[in-house]
């Protein structure tokens, strides 16, 4: 999916839509890609001199891109975060990095879907967490 598309999932815009391009792997497994210009509203003043893209920011990239798993059960519905377990952060992630999301759904109970999710920059895993999301109807 290129962004035009993911826009047709997602209610996010700029400067909130952090996922530039997504593919869908397997039923199960999608990948989703942000390249950190730099000029990005959350680098300002994360760290002056020494910008790194805040945790909360990389879990929101890699919540963008698990909902695109979800594109053909998101018609009429707005995904929403309900939970977010066993965040760790292991390498920081600067301007001129690309994260590579991947996201893997491990379960599904009605409208709510649990999301295993790794964000990688070249290869190194940069965050993971355990996400979940449900869909509510608009």
């Amino acid at each position: 999916m290129n962004q035009e598309e993911i826009k047709k999932i997602l209610p996010h815009r700029d400067n909130m839509l952090l996922v530039e391009e997504s593919e869908t792997i397997d039923e199960t497994t999608a990948k989703g890609r942000y390249t950190v210009k730099g000029d990005e509203f959350f680098l300002q003043g994360h760290f002056p001199g020494n910008p790194v893209v805040p945790g909360v920011i990389l879990c929101e990239m890699m919540g963008q891109a698990s909902c695109c798993l979800l594109a053909d059960k998101a018609s009429g519905c707005t995904p929403y975060f309900t939970k977010m377990n066993n965040v760790k952060f292991k390498n920081p992630v600067r301007p001129g990095d690309t994260l590579e999301s991947v996201c893997t759904l491990t379960k599904n109970r009605g409208s709510f879907y649990f999301i295993d999710a790794k964000g990688y920059v070249d290869g190194k895993l940069c965050v993971s967490a355990e996400l979940s999301f449900a869909l509510i109807k608009e």
